[in-house]
């Protein structure tokens, strides 16, 4: 864990240069030397994601050019790195495949469509602050998600690491179809692949810190242009254009609207919930105030620049923002180091890129996709909450085996169902005293009393519509079930922090009922809790008493000890 230290000395007021601004002379050589790393390891990752999602190779060069410099102008955090990313990328290949052909001219152009559609959405989002909708995609479902992808990437690119052809629908049968095939794979390819990957993981064993993939690529360049590869039954990438992109308005036709849309909208699910807990982590780990709607808008113009230049969406990368913290960057001043690198890699590089043999981006996206199969996480949530272990799983299932929009979906929905499932569920104690005359809390049950003829009832957690009729039974079944008739039910409610109208609407019934058997009720409640809720629904407002919501238990006790409950009135159960 690196030391809390703020990277900020003073506050930074405009609106935007938030990631830049305040500049730090001391900091801008460590930031120049991420960024030359970032550059160093993103090129080849991002000319690898264009295989998944079915571009040209180029695009993934502009998905960290305009993109990068648009998120440092108008985004607020100071490290994370909005880049193309293999979730998305994935999505995209998945849905659209439905109204273009892969790869076509056609498809390229939705792909920009879907970016600037993303951006769009995510200024909505902005203008009415639903920064918060990140935290409605658990981590364990994002877990299973990205798990998922990876399965599906890797085994995209098994096939390619043989010479052998795509085949198969879903990831499955692409193995399967590998499996059955490889008597025809091509030696040469075999032998380029495995040497690679072989270069890329002992980089990575023996030191982290070097570019294994970099590494890869230009040793394959080399290779091919010496040893003319493409004679020799190798693919290479083929002619890369150069220059900068043109900037154009992405086309749009009627009829592929609701695919844009439905490919946007799961796109913008992913891009709003990990981008956002990307952004807090690292703002937590250098004690800096985040800013999760001002990040949107950086998202937004980052985008639109993709959109306008012709590739695809872009997000907010968890393994290239470790990356640059790693390298020492703390500021947006990487992003403009990257951006010019690749900007002279598109004036002066890309004809070295054209050798690259297609072999290297297939074992390069194969280890980006095993990297994405987060076996540690998976144990993780297995071994300490089987529940979401569940939840990750089925989120991964769906997207192995149907596709990956419907993951996504999954994911969400999942996240929602546990959400309310710990909501629904009681979390429910009774108060009694310890021999040392200390509160504690007990299970459930009739006959725990916290004076004689006096019930202390804790609930903790919101009352709303969910989880109001099983309260109504539990507090029913311990004065039902009670040995000797009790004479106050005292609710502690100084855990719950809201009450809504269904709720509030059957603590009035509760109240009536109870009154009705000549058993009072009281509420234990504090002033930032739910105090005015419980005044103003008026619930458990009793007759014959002048004070029934009290601040503490013991405050409660001293004064119903010895008073005696209200008599129900006859409208007592209508109130």
């Amino acid at each position: 864990m690196k030391p809390a230290v703020s990277t900020q000395p003073q506050p930074h007021r405009l609106p935007f240069l938030q990631g830049l601004l305040p500049f730090n002379a001391a900091q801008l050589p460590h930031d120049i030397i991420a960024g030359i790393t970032l550059a160093a390891l993103g090129i080849p990752e991002v000319m690898g994601y264009t295989k998944i999602s079915g571009t040209p190779t180029v695009t993934g060069l502009y998905t960290i050019l305009l993109p990068l410099i648009a998120f440092a102008i108008f985004g607020a955090s100071r490290q994370l790195v909005v880049a193309a990313d293999s979730a998305t990328a994935a999505i995209l290949a998945g849905t659209l495949t439905a109204v273009a052909a892969l790869g076509s001219k056609e498809y390229v152009g939705l792909t920009s469509t879907v970016a600037l559609t993303v951006a769009v959405m995510l200024v909505i989002a902005r203008i009415f602050r639903l920064g918060f909708l990140a935290d409605f995609l658990s981590r364990s479902a994002l877990i299973g998600f990205l798990t998922g992808v990876g399965v599906q990437v890797a085994a995209g690119e098994l096939a390619g690491l043989f010479g052998l052809a795509k085949e198969g629908h879903g990831p499955i049968m692409q193995i399967v179809s590998v499996l059955q095939r490889v008597g025809a794979a091509s030696l040469p390819t075999t032998a380029l692949s495995i040497a690679v990957l072989v270069v890329i993981v002992g980089c990575k064993r023996v030191a982290p810190r070097a570019p294994g993939a970099l590494i890869a690529v230009i040793g394959a360049i080399v290779a091919s242009g010496v040893f003319n590869f493409a004679a020799r039954g190798i693919a290479v990438t083929g002619e890369v254009p150069g220059g900068l992109p043109s900037l154009f308005l992405p086309p749009l036709h009627m009829n592929e609207v609701n695919q844009v849309l439905a490919t946007a909208a799961s796109c913008f699910i992913v891009i709003i919930a990990q981008s956002a807990a990307t952004a807090r982590a690292y703002a937590t780990r250098y004690n800096e105030k985040g800013d999760d709607n001002a990040d949107i808008i950086g998202l937004a113009a980052a985008n639109a620049a993709a959109a306008f230049t012709g590739t695809f969406v872009v997000n907010g990368s968890p393994t290239k923002t470790e990356m640059v913290d790693d390298a020492g960057g703390r500021t947006q001043f990487v992003h403009l180091t990257t951006a010019f690198i690749v900007l002279l890699v598109l004036l002066f590089l890309t004809k070295p890129l054209s050798l690259l043999p297609a072999p290297v981006l297939s074992a390069i996206v194969f280890m980006i996709g095993v990297k994405l199969i987060d076996v540690k996480g998976m144990k993780e949530l297995y071994r300490m909450q089987k529940d979401e272990f569940v939840v990750a799983l089925l989120a991964a299932c769906v997207v192995v085996f149907v596709d990956v929009m419907h993951g996504i979906l999954a994911a969400v929905v999942l996240s929602l169902i546990a959400h309310a499932r710990h909501s629904y569920r009681l979390r429910t104690r009774v108060m009694t005293r310890s021999p040392a005359g200390r509160w504690v809390s007990q299970p459930v049950e009739p006959n725990v009393l916290a004076s004689p003829g006096i019930v202390v009832y804790r609930f903790e957690a919101d009352l709303f519509y969910a989880n109001a009729g099983r309260f109504t039974q539990e507090v029913l079944q311990v004065v039902n079930e009670a040995s000797s008739p009790l004479r106050w039910v005292v609710i502690d409610a100084s855990e719950i922090n809201n009450i809504d109208y269904t709720a509030g609407k059957t603590l009035v019934q509760l109240s009536g009922e109870l009154a009705g058997r000549g058993v009072g009720v009281a509420a234990v409640a504090l002033p930032s809790g739910v105090l005015r809720q419980l005044d103003r629904y008026r619930a458990l407002r009793t007759r014959g008493t002048h004070r029934e919501i009290f601040a503490t238990v013991d405050a409660a006790i001293e004064t119903l000890r010895d008073l005696a409950p209200p008599t129900a009135a006859p409208d007592a159960k209508s109130e």
